[in-house]
Protein backbone atom coordinates (compact mmCIF):
# COMPACT_ATOMS: atom_id res chain seq x y z
CA UNK A 1 0.00 0.00 0.00
CA UNK A 2 2.70 2.63 0.81
CA UNK A 3 4.65 1.63 -2.03
CA UNK A 4 2.32 2.48 -4.38
CA UNK A 5 1.25 5.74 -3.19
CA UNK A 6 5.36 5.95 -3.44
CA UNK A 7 4.99 5.12 -7.12
CA UNK A 8 2.28 7.37 -7.51
CA UNK A 9 4.08 10.41 -5.80
CA UNK A 10 6.78 9.80 -8.03
CA UNK A 11 4.66 10.21 -11.22
CA UNK A 12 3.07 13.45 -9.86
CA UNK A 13 6.27 14.90 -9.39
CA UNK A 14 7.59 14.07 -13.03
CA UNK A 15 4.27 15.66 -14.90
CA UNK A 16 4.28 18.84 -12.03
CA UNK A 17 8.11 19.23 -13.16
CA UNK A 18 6.85 19.47 -17.05
CA UNK A 19 4.11 21.64 -16.04
CA UNK A 20 5.60 24.33 -13.91
CA UNK A 21 8.39 25.25 -16.86
CA UNK A 22 4.74 24.73 -19.36
CA UNK A 23 2.84 27.19 -16.75
CA UNK A 24 5.27 29.92 -16.51
CA UNK A 25 4.80 30.43 -20.53
CA UNK A 26 1.35 31.23 -19.80
CA UNK A 27 -0.62 33.95 -18.79
CA UNK A 28 -1.03 34.21 -15.09
CA UNK A 29 -4.40 35.89 -15.55
CA UNK A 30 -6.08 33.91 -17.96
CA UNK A 31 -10.06 33.83 -17.34
CA UNK A 32 -12.51 31.52 -18.82
CA UNK A 33 -16.40 30.34 -17.57
CA UNK A 34 -17.04 27.80 -16.36
CA UNK A 35 -20.74 26.27 -15.41
CA UNK A 36 -21.37 24.97 -11.89
CA UNK A 37 -24.87 22.94 -13.11
CA UNK A 38 -24.78 19.68 -12.22
CA UNK A 39 -24.66 17.61 -15.25
CA UNK A 40 -28.35 16.04 -15.77
CA UNK A 41 -26.56 12.20 -16.45
CA UNK A 42 -24.46 12.26 -12.97
CA UNK A 43 -26.03 10.56 -9.62
CA UNK A 44 -27.35 13.53 -7.08
CA UNK A 45 -24.95 13.78 -4.53
CA UNK A 46 -26.12 13.39 -0.89
CA UNK A 47 -27.08 15.90 1.64
CA UNK A 48 -24.57 16.79 4.85
CA UNK A 49 -26.23 17.14 8.55
CA UNK A 50 -25.55 20.06 10.56
CA UNK A 51 -26.53 20.44 14.05
CA UNK A 52 -29.93 21.89 15.29
CA UNK A 53 -30.15 25.63 14.78
CA UNK A 54 -28.06 25.52 11.33
CA UNK A 55 -28.57 24.77 7.79
CA UNK A 56 -26.36 24.08 5.16
CA UNK A 57 -26.88 24.79 1.63
CA UNK A 58 -25.02 24.61 -1.59
CA UNK A 59 -23.23 27.91 -3.15
CA UNK A 60 -21.18 25.81 -5.98
CA UNK A 61 -20.76 22.43 -7.39
CA UNK A 62 -18.76 20.23 -9.32
CA UNK A 63 -15.70 22.71 -9.76
CA UNK A 64 -12.87 19.97 -9.30
CA UNK A 65 -10.40 19.57 -6.94
CA UNK A 66 -11.00 22.68 -4.81
CA UNK A 67 -8.99 22.73 -1.94
CA UNK A 68 -8.52 25.99 0.25
CA UNK A 69 -10.82 28.70 -0.29
CA UNK A 70 -10.70 32.58 0.73
CA UNK A 71 -14.02 35.27 1.07
CA UNK A 72 -13.54 38.43 0.56
CA UNK A 73 -15.12 41.26 1.94
CA UNK A 74 -17.89 41.38 -0.32
CA UNK A 75 -18.59 37.95 -0.42
CA UNK A 76 -16.78 36.90 -3.64
CA UNK A 77 -15.39 33.71 -3.14
CA UNK A 78 -11.59 32.14 -4.47
CA UNK A 79 -10.88 28.79 -3.97
CA UNK A 80 -7.89 26.88 -5.00
CA UNK A 81 -8.25 23.83 -7.76
CA UNK A 82 -5.51 21.59 -6.86
CA UNK A 83 -3.24 20.28 -10.29
CA UNK A 84 -3.48 16.19 -9.54
CA UNK A 85 -2.68 12.84 -11.61
CA UNK A 86 -5.33 10.30 -11.80
CA UNK A 87 -5.61 7.97 -8.83
CA UNK A 88 -8.27 5.59 -9.20
CA UNK A 89 -7.83 4.39 -5.05
CA UNK A 90 -9.29 8.22 -3.97
CA UNK A 91 -11.87 8.19 -7.13
CA UNK A 92 -9.44 11.08 -8.19
CA UNK A 93 -9.57 12.46 -11.91
CA UNK A 94 -6.78 13.81 -13.47
CA UNK A 95 -7.43 17.43 -13.72
CA UNK A 96 -5.20 21.02 -13.86
CA UNK A 97 -4.72 23.67 -11.32
CA UNK A 98 -6.29 26.71 -11.35
CA UNK A 99 -8.02 29.64 -9.30
CA UNK A 100 -11.72 30.02 -9.32
CA UNK A 101 -13.51 33.13 -8.31
CA UNK A 102 -17.44 33.05 -8.03
CA UNK A 103 -19.71 35.64 -7.02
CA UNK A 104 -23.47 35.57 -5.95
CA UNK A 105 -24.85 38.18 -7.82
CA UNK A 106 -28.51 38.01 -7.06
CA UNK A 107 -28.14 37.13 -3.26
CA UNK A 108 -30.51 34.10 -3.57
CA UNK A 109 -26.87 31.94 -1.56
CA UNK A 110 -25.58 30.10 -4.88
CA UNK A 111 -23.07 31.63 -7.24
CA UNK A 112 -24.37 32.98 -10.39
CA UNK A 113 -20.43 33.52 -11.72
CA UNK A 114 -17.69 31.65 -11.93
CA UNK A 115 -14.70 32.40 -13.38
CA UNK A 116 -11.39 30.13 -13.66
CA UNK A 117 -7.94 31.83 -14.14
CA UNK A 118 -4.32 31.57 -12.96
CA UNK A 119 -1.51 29.08 -13.52
CA UNK A 120 -1.92 25.77 -13.94
CA UNK A 121 0.45 24.35 -11.01
CA UNK A 122 -2.19 25.84 -8.46
CA UNK A 123 -2.13 23.26 -5.51
CA UNK A 124 -4.09 23.39 -1.92
CA UNK A 125 -3.90 27.70 -0.65
CA UNK A 126 -5.57 30.63 -1.60
CA UNK A 127 -5.97 32.92 0.87
CA UNK A 128 -7.17 37.12 1.47
CA UNK A 129 -4.19 39.32 3.74
CA UNK A 130 -4.00 43.29 3.31
CA UNK A 131 -5.91 43.71 -0.21
CA UNK A 132 -4.09 40.76 -2.00
CA UNK A 133 -5.03 37.21 -2.74
CA UNK A 134 -2.18 34.90 -2.00
CA UNK A 135 -1.79 31.59 -3.71
CA UNK A 136 0.71 28.60 -4.13
CA UNK A 137 2.17 26.43 -6.38
CA UNK A 138 4.12 23.44 -4.69
CA UNK A 139 7.51 25.71 -5.15
CA UNK A 140 6.48 29.41 -5.27
CA UNK A 141 3.90 31.05 -2.95
CA UNK A 142 2.48 34.31 -4.98
CA UNK A 143 0.04 37.43 -4.83
CA UNK A 144 -2.21 39.02 -6.52
CA UNK A 145 -3.65 42.52 -5.60
CA UNK A 146 -7.42 42.76 -5.39
CA UNK A 147 -9.55 45.82 -7.28
CA UNK A 148 -13.22 45.70 -8.18
CA UNK A 149 -13.26 43.06 -10.42
CA UNK A 150 -14.22 39.48 -9.69
CA UNK A 151 -11.17 38.65 -11.25
CA UNK A 152 -8.28 40.85 -10.02
CA UNK A 153 -6.65 42.51 -13.72
CA UNK A 154 -3.36 42.33 -11.76
CA UNK A 155 -0.19 40.27 -12.16
CA UNK A 156 0.97 37.82 -10.13
CA UNK A 157 4.15 38.59 -7.78
CA UNK A 158 6.03 35.58 -6.04
CA UNK A 159 6.90 36.31 -2.73
CA UNK A 160 8.78 33.42 -1.85
CA UNK A 161 10.36 30.36 -3.41
CA UNK A 162 13.49 28.02 -4.01
CA UNK A 163 11.84 25.46 -1.46
CA UNK A 164 12.62 21.65 -2.33
CA UNK A 165 10.86 19.96 -5.20
CA UNK A 166 8.89 16.89 -3.47
CA UNK A 167 7.10 14.08 -4.97
CA UNK A 168 4.36 14.33 -2.26
CA UNK A 169 3.37 17.12 0.72
CA UNK A 170 4.38 19.79 -1.29
CA UNK A 171 1.39 21.87 -0.38
CA UNK A 172 2.97 25.67 0.47
CA UNK A 173 -0.13 26.70 2.96
CA UNK A 174 -0.16 29.74 4.65
CA UNK A 175 -0.48 31.92 7.75
CA UNK A 176 -0.25 35.86 8.83
CA UNK A 177 0.32 37.67 11.79
CA UNK A 178 -0.65 40.69 12.76
CA UNK A 179 3.24 42.33 12.05
CA UNK A 180 3.72 42.05 8.91
CA UNK A 181 4.89 38.57 8.56
CA UNK A 182 3.79 35.33 6.76
CA UNK A 183 4.54 31.55 7.37
CA UNK A 184 4.66 28.67 5.02
CA UNK A 185 4.78 24.96 5.65
CA UNK A 186 7.21 23.46 3.87
CA UNK A 187 6.21 19.35 4.24
CA UNK A 188 8.37 16.19 3.80
CA UNK A 189 7.87 13.69 1.04
CA UNK A 190 8.90 10.92 3.38
CA UNK A 191 7.32 8.93 6.08
CA UNK A 192 9.13 8.51 8.74
CA UNK A 193 13.07 9.44 7.28
CA UNK A 194 14.08 5.60 7.08
CA UNK A 195 16.98 4.64 5.00
CA UNK A 196 14.83 3.09 2.81
CA UNK A 197 11.48 4.33 1.46
CA UNK A 198 8.51 2.95 3.05
CA UNK A 199 10.85 -0.56 3.56
CA UNK A 200 9.82 -3.37 6.27
CA UNK A 201 12.00 -2.48 9.73
CA UNK A 202 14.33 -0.05 7.73
CA UNK A 203 16.25 2.01 10.51
CA UNK A 204 15.68 5.81 10.35
CA UNK A 205 18.71 8.17 9.01
CA UNK A 206 20.16 9.88 12.20
CA UNK A 207 20.41 12.60 11.85
CA UNK A 208 17.44 13.24 9.51
CA UNK A 209 18.42 15.31 6.08
CA UNK A 210 15.04 16.62 5.78
CA UNK A 211 14.61 18.77 8.62
CA UNK A 212 17.05 21.18 6.94
CA UNK A 213 14.42 22.60 4.25
CA UNK A 214 11.70 21.02 5.13
CA UNK A 215 9.38 19.44 8.02
CA UNK A 216 8.61 22.87 9.15
CA UNK A 217 7.57 26.16 9.09
CA UNK A 218 9.53 29.09 7.93
CA UNK A 219 8.64 32.78 8.26
CA UNK A 220 8.95 35.45 5.69
CA UNK A 221 8.39 39.45 5.10
CA UNK A 222 4.64 39.89 4.00
CA UNK A 223 5.75 43.17 1.47
CA UNK A 224 8.86 41.95 0.05
CA UNK A 225 9.21 40.15 -3.07
CA UNK A 226 11.60 37.54 -4.83
CA UNK A 227 12.60 35.88 -1.27
CA UNK A 228 14.18 32.31 -0.94
CA UNK A 229 13.79 29.99 1.56
CA UNK A 230 17.31 29.61 2.09
CA UNK A 231 18.37 33.29 1.68
CA UNK A 232 15.47 34.68 3.60
CA UNK A 233 13.08 32.48 5.01
CA UNK A 234 13.43 31.78 9.03
CA UNK A 235 12.65 28.24 9.97
CA UNK A 236 10.07 28.99 12.83
CA UNK A 237 9.55 25.92 13.78
CA UNK A 238 10.81 22.25 12.89
CA UNK A 239 9.91 18.45 13.23
CA UNK A 240 6.57 18.24 11.65
CA UNK A 241 6.11 16.09 8.94
CA UNK A 242 3.16 18.20 6.99
CA UNK A 243 1.09 20.77 7.68
CA UNK A 244 -2.07 21.70 5.38
CA UNK A 245 -4.05 23.09 7.96
CA UNK A 246 -2.52 25.91 9.79
CA UNK A 247 -3.85 29.79 11.19
CA UNK A 248 -2.94 32.39 13.34
CA UNK A 249 -4.85 33.08 16.56
CA UNK A 250 -6.10 36.62 16.81
CA UNK A 251 -6.63 36.16 20.79
CA UNK A 252 -3.74 34.33 21.30
CA UNK A 253 -1.15 36.04 18.34
CA UNK A 254 0.53 32.45 17.92
CA UNK A 255 0.19 30.22 15.21
CA UNK A 256 -1.86 26.95 15.32
CA UNK A 257 -1.57 23.82 13.06
CA UNK A 258 -3.20 20.62 12.96
CA UNK A 259 0.13 17.82 11.65
CA UNK A 260 -0.83 15.04 9.34
CA UNK A 261 1.14 11.94 11.06
CA UNK A 262 3.03 9.16 9.89
CA UNK A 263 1.55 6.36 7.97
CA UNK A 264 1.87 2.54 8.21
CA UNK A 265 3.95 1.93 11.68
CA UNK A 266 1.91 -1.61 12.06
CA UNK A 267 2.67 -2.55 8.36
CA UNK A 268 6.66 -1.84 8.43
CA UNK A 269 7.28 -2.86 12.21
CA UNK A 270 4.81 -5.59 13.02
CA UNK A 271 6.92 -7.18 15.29
CA UNK A 272 5.93 -4.36 17.50
CA UNK A 273 2.83 -3.23 16.30
CA UNK A 274 -0.52 -4.98 15.53
CA UNK A 275 -3.10 -4.34 12.62
CA UNK A 276 -5.11 -2.19 15.38
CA UNK A 277 -1.74 -0.36 16.07
CA UNK A 278 -1.53 0.54 12.69
CA UNK A 279 -4.97 2.28 11.93
CA UNK A 280 -4.42 3.69 15.55
CA UNK A 281 -1.21 5.13 15.15
CA UNK A 282 0.11 8.29 15.69
CA UNK A 283 -2.15 11.06 16.48
CA UNK A 284 -2.86 13.98 13.97
CA UNK A 285 -1.63 16.46 16.48
CA UNK A 286 -3.37 20.09 17.00
CA UNK A 287 -0.44 22.27 18.17
CA UNK A 288 0.16 26.08 19.29
CA UNK A 289 3.52 27.09 18.32
CA UNK A 290 6.46 29.06 19.45
CA UNK A 291 9.79 30.17 17.49
CA UNK A 292 12.06 27.23 17.96
CA UNK A 293 9.89 25.00 18.94
CA UNK A 294 10.65 20.97 18.19
CA UNK A 295 7.70 18.64 17.57
CA UNK A 296 9.27 15.75 17.35
CA UNK A 297 9.11 13.83 13.69
CA UNK A 298 10.40 12.00 12.93
CA UNK A 299 11.86 10.81 15.66
CA UNK A 300 8.56 10.45 18.12
CA UNK A 301 5.18 10.34 17.60
CA UNK A 302 2.47 10.87 19.84
CA UNK A 303 0.11 8.22 20.76
CA UNK A 304 -3.23 9.28 21.26
CA UNK A 305 -4.91 6.46 23.14
CA UNK A 306 -2.24 6.97 26.32
CA UNK A 307 -1.46 10.87 25.35
CA UNK A 308 1.74 10.02 25.44
CA UNK A 309 5.02 10.80 23.19
CA UNK A 310 6.56 7.57 22.15
CA UNK A 311 9.91 7.01 20.19
CA UNK A 312 9.70 6.03 16.67
CA UNK A 313 10.48 2.25 15.82
CA UNK A 314 13.36 3.64 13.03
CA UNK A 315 14.96 5.45 15.89
CA UNK A 316 14.96 2.63 18.48
CA UNK A 317 11.57 2.51 19.84
CA UNK A 318 9.61 -0.65 20.27
CA UNK A 319 6.17 0.69 21.20
CA UNK A 320 6.55 0.83 24.63
CA UNK A 321 9.33 3.19 24.80
CA UNK A 322 8.69 6.62 25.85
CA UNK A 323 10.35 9.34 23.46
CA UNK A 324 14.08 10.13 24.05
CA UNK A 325 13.79 14.43 23.68
CA UNK A 326 12.48 17.56 24.50
CA UNK A 327 9.58 17.53 22.36
CA UNK A 328 6.64 19.30 22.47
CA UNK A 329 3.00 17.73 23.22
CA UNK A 330 -0.12 18.93 21.70
CA UNK A 331 -3.13 20.67 22.73
CA UNK A 332 -5.01 17.52 21.12
CA UNK A 333 -4.32 14.08 19.90
CA UNK A 334 -6.94 13.27 17.18
CA UNK A 335 -7.19 10.32 16.40
CA UNK A 336 -4.73 8.38 13.44
CA UNK A 337 -4.62 8.98 9.51
CA UNK A 338 -7.58 11.43 9.91
CA UNK A 339 -5.75 13.98 7.52
CA UNK A 340 -6.64 17.33 9.01
CA UNK A 341 -6.89 19.78 5.69
CA UNK A 342 -8.17 23.01 7.36
CA UNK A 343 -8.37 24.71 10.67
CA UNK A 344 -10.05 28.32 10.63
CA UNK A 345 -10.89 30.24 14.35
CA UNK A 346 -14.68 31.63 14.70
CA UNK A 347 -14.51 35.21 14.63
CA UNK A 348 -17.96 35.90 13.60
CA UNK A 349 -20.88 37.00 16.19
CA UNK A 350 -24.24 35.97 14.77
CA UNK A 351 -23.67 32.46 15.87
CA UNK A 352 -24.60 30.55 19.30
CA UNK A 353 -21.84 32.07 21.98
CA UNK A 354 -20.59 28.73 22.68
CA UNK A 355 -19.14 29.03 19.00
CA UNK A 356 -16.74 32.31 19.88
CA UNK A 357 -12.80 32.01 19.38
CA UNK A 358 -13.38 27.98 18.87
CA UNK A 359 -11.78 25.97 16.27
CA UNK A 360 -13.12 24.33 13.55
CA UNK A 361 -11.07 21.61 11.65
CA UNK A 362 -11.71 19.95 8.89
CA UNK A 363 -10.60 16.42 8.06
CA UNK A 364 -10.03 14.79 4.83
CA UNK A 365 -10.59 11.43 5.70
CA UNK A 366 -7.70 8.37 6.05
CA UNK A 367 -6.81 5.87 3.40
CA UNK A 368 -4.48 3.62 5.31
CA UNK A 369 -6.42 1.92 7.82
CA UNK A 370 -7.18 -1.28 5.89
CA UNK A 371 -8.37 -4.19 6.61
CA UNK A 372 -10.55 -2.14 8.94
CA UNK A 373 -13.04 0.84 7.93
CA UNK A 374 -11.83 4.25 6.84
CA UNK A 375 -12.35 7.07 9.44
CA UNK A 376 -12.48 10.92 9.16
CA UNK A 377 -14.16 12.62 6.49
CA UNK A 378 -15.48 15.04 9.34
CA UNK A 379 -15.67 19.12 10.47
CA UNK A 380 -14.72 18.75 14.79
CA UNK A 381 -15.25 22.01 16.58
CA UNK A 382 -12.41 22.77 19.55
CA UNK A 383 -13.80 25.20 21.85
CA UNK A 384 -11.38 27.58 22.95
CA UNK A 385 -11.02 31.22 24.62
CA UNK A 386 -7.79 32.85 24.55
CA UNK A 387 -6.02 30.44 22.66
CA UNK A 388 -6.80 27.90 25.05
CA UNK A 389 -9.17 24.71 25.16
CA UNK A 390 -11.69 24.88 27.33
CA UNK A 391 -13.19 21.72 26.80
CA UNK A 392 -13.69 18.49 25.09
CA UNK A 393 -14.02 18.60 21.18
CA UNK A 394 -17.07 17.47 19.28
CA UNK A 395 -17.69 16.71 15.82
CA UNK A 396 -19.68 19.60 14.20
CA UNK A 397 -20.73 17.37 10.56
CA UNK A 398 -20.00 13.55 10.56
CA UNK A 399 -21.44 12.77 7.05
CA UNK A 400 -19.18 13.77 4.13
CA UNK A 401 -18.08 10.05 4.27
CA UNK A 402 -21.86 9.13 3.59
CA UNK A 403 -24.86 6.82 4.63
CA UNK A 404 -22.71 3.93 5.18
CA UNK A 405 -19.03 3.00 6.56
CA UNK A 406 -16.21 2.82 3.64
CA UNK A 407 -13.27 0.32 3.17
CA UNK A 408 -12.17 2.51 0.53
CA UNK A 409 -11.52 6.63 0.90
CA UNK A 410 -12.70 6.44 -2.80
CA UNK A 411 -15.96 5.40 -1.88
CA UNK A 412 -16.99 8.12 0.45
CA UNK A 413 -19.26 10.76 -0.51
CA UNK A 414 -16.98 13.30 0.21
CA UNK A 415 -13.74 14.63 1.31
CA UNK A 416 -13.69 17.93 3.17
CA UNK A 417 -10.66 19.76 2.33
CA UNK A 418 -10.94 23.63 3.14
CA UNK A 419 -13.02 26.48 5.35
CA UNK A 420 -13.26 30.30 5.22
CA UNK A 421 -15.93 32.54 7.19
CA UNK A 422 -17.72 35.14 5.17
CA UNK A 423 -18.53 38.96 6.21
CA UNK A 424 -21.67 37.49 7.53
CA UNK A 425 -20.33 34.96 9.56
CA UNK A 426 -20.81 31.70 7.65
CA UNK A 427 -19.02 29.08 7.42
CA UNK A 428 -17.64 27.87 3.85
CA UNK A 429 -16.86 24.32 3.13
CA UNK A 430 -15.10 22.66 0.47
CA UNK A 431 -14.41 18.97 -0.80
CA UNK A 432 -12.05 17.85 -3.62
CA UNK A 433 -13.61 14.57 -5.00
CA UNK A 434 -16.69 16.54 -6.69
CA UNK A 435 -16.02 20.21 -5.81
CA UNK A 436 -19.00 20.93 -4.06
CA UNK A 437 -19.07 24.13 -1.61
CA UNK A 438 -21.51 24.70 1.18
CA UNK A 439 -22.52 27.73 2.73
CA UNK A 440 -23.32 26.61 6.66
CA UNK A 441 -25.39 29.48 8.79
CA UNK A 442 -26.89 30.46 11.57
CA UNK A 443 -30.81 29.84 11.36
Amino acid sequence: MGMSRSMIGDMQYSLKLLIIFAAAALAACTTASKPMNQVASEPPLPPITVPEGFQATVFADRLGATRHIAVRDNGDVYVAREFRIERKMFGQEAEWGALIALRDENGDGVADRIETFGPTDVDDEVRIHKGYLYFSSDQVVYRMALDDNLVPQTVAEPLAGGFPMTASHGSKTLAFDKVGNFYVNSGTPVNACESKRMSREAPGIDPCPYLERSAGVWRFSDDKLYQDQVRDGVRYFTGTRNIVAMAWNPWADKLYFVMHGRDSIGMLWPDFYTKQDNAELPAEEFHVAEEGDNFGWPYSYFDPRTNQRMQSPEYGGDGKTKAVGDYKDPLIGFPAHWAPNDLLFHTGNNWPAKYAQGAFIVFHGSWNRMPFEQAGFKLVFVPMQDGLVTGDWEVFIADFVGPAPVKNPGKSAYRPTGLAEGPDGSLYITEDKHGRIWKVSSK
